[in-house]
């Protein structure tokens, strides 16, 4: 118990200055990452669209067979 009596807290500064010290902390991406990740996030959800759209029109069609 004398462990957390004898601890003081860190002063509070105020909220724009801890969020200007933390926007000064991020690490940005060149525009080359940048081109490269959004490139393949398309991709995959173009991937994924034609997936989901295959696999609906085959359930679809199964349903249809069956009834």
């Amino acid at each position: 118990m004398s462990d957390t009596e004898n601890t003081r807290k860190a002063p509070k500064k105020s909220y724009w200055a801890g969020l200007q010290a933390e926007y000064k902390k991020i690490i940005w991406p060149d525009r080359e990452t940048v081109i490269k990740q959004t490139g393949a996030v398309i991709a995959v959800s173009v991937a994924l669209g034609l997936i989901i759209a295959a696999l609906d029109t085959a359930i679809v069609f199964g349903l249809h067979f069956l009834v």
